[in-house]
């Protein structure tokens, strides 16, 4: 089994999104810190204000480039705090950072902010994108020029205020630090922020969003439709299945298919399934990654110079503080006929 390499010791980071830009590879991270937030469900522990840029030619062994900050809450006139998950796309010569970030109501909502090389320094828009709440951004863009966003996440991510469940697989809501009723899975806070609500464990699980952003790459250009990952036999996977989607969506390309990666969150897995296109359904694989040190599991998956690598991170250098995470990378282990072999970053 390959080794993994810590990308960035000098600092705490975490949740990469690699991309490949002008033949180099730039690694887009959140920036832990240190904030004196006690642990919560909702993640307020997790306080970033700033996003760095990391560069290198060589993903193994080559010098790793830290650009500084390119984007501070301080610059986003819409948001307060919690500066989560990003991406970035290019698109005739503009980078563009999709991220997520609290607004002064304490919603996540998806921004903007645009420059003219991959290092930044990015110029944010004065109003978070129109429909688009929760948080960690994937940006593809496909063979044919068109891009889109993947985003979501439950509890903290608050993605449960934004897809509701109808009848008869209606979520019930209890009183903030109650059990879950039996047959029940938690699913997050109600919008109240003072309930709790749990879904039957037999009910579809609740999806992540894809929506085509605009020729101006500043909007969507369609409404967000539902991301459905099912099993082998076409059914959507259950919301008290271990593998189900939790956040931490990513799209690659990879013979002529579409590979949606995700992490399920509190089972602490990356996994991934496969569709023909952009919008799915996608039939659930496997597992990438199996549970590191640490709370969360997020990644990025990237092919850079003929090799196929999977960014992430984990707590081991902070001795398991799990809002002070550090950047990882390991090469992915892929068979001949495109499935992704789970592997243990080590």
């Amino acid at each position: 089994m390959a080794k993994s390499r810590y990308l960035f010791p000098k600092d705490y980071m975490a949740d990469p999104s690699a991309n490949v830009f002008n033949g180099r590879l730039y690694i887009y991270p959140s920036h832990d810190r240190e904030s004196g937030e006690s642990f919560d469900d909702d993640g307020g522990h997790f306080q970033m204000r700033d996003y760095h840029v990391f560069s290198l030619d060589d993903v193994m062994e080559g010098e790793v480039t830290d650009h500084g900050v390119i984007l501070d809450v301080e610059q986003v006139p819409w948001a307060e705090k919690q500066m989560w998950d990003n991406d970035v796309v290019e698109k005739d010569g503009k980078y563009y950072l999709i991220f997520s970030a609290k607004d002064y109501n304490g919603v996540f909502n998806l921004g903007v902010a645009v420059a003219d090389k991959p290092e930044g320094p990015f110029v944010p828009q004065p109003l978070p994108i129109r429909g688009a709440q929760s948080i960690d951004p994937c940006v593809f863009k496909d063979d044919d020029g068109q891009i889109y966003c993947y985003y979501g996440g439950l509890w903290g991510g608050q993605l449960q205020w934004h897809v509701p469940l109808a009848a008869p697989f209606a979520p019930v809501a209890v009183p903030d630090n109650s059990q879950a009723p039996e047959g029940y899975v938690d699913i997050g806070h109600a919008s109240d922020r003072k309930t709790e609500l749990f879904a039957p464990a037999d009910a579809p699980a609740l999806p992540s969003f894809v929506a085509r952003m605009s020729d101006d790459v500043l909007q969507f250009t369609e409404a967000p439709r539902p991301v459905v990952i099912v099993d082998e036999n076409g059914e959507p996977l259950k919301a008290g299945d271990p593998h189900r989607f939790f956040e931490a969506s990513w799209m690659h390309k990879m013979n002529g298919k579409y590979y949606f990666s995700y992490s399920t969150g509190d089972s602490h897995y990356l996994c991934y399934a496969v569709g023909d296109n952009p919008y799915g359904p996608f039939t659930y694989q496997g597992v990438i990654l199996e549970p590191v040190v640490g709370w969360t599991t997020h990644h990025s998956i990237v092919e850079y110079k003929g090799k196929w690598y999977l960014f992430h991170h984990d707590c081991v250098p902070s001795n398991d503080i799990t809002w002070l995470r550090s950047l990882k990378v390991i090469p992915l282990d892929i068979d001949e006929e495109g499935r992704i072999r789970t592997t243990r970053s080590e």
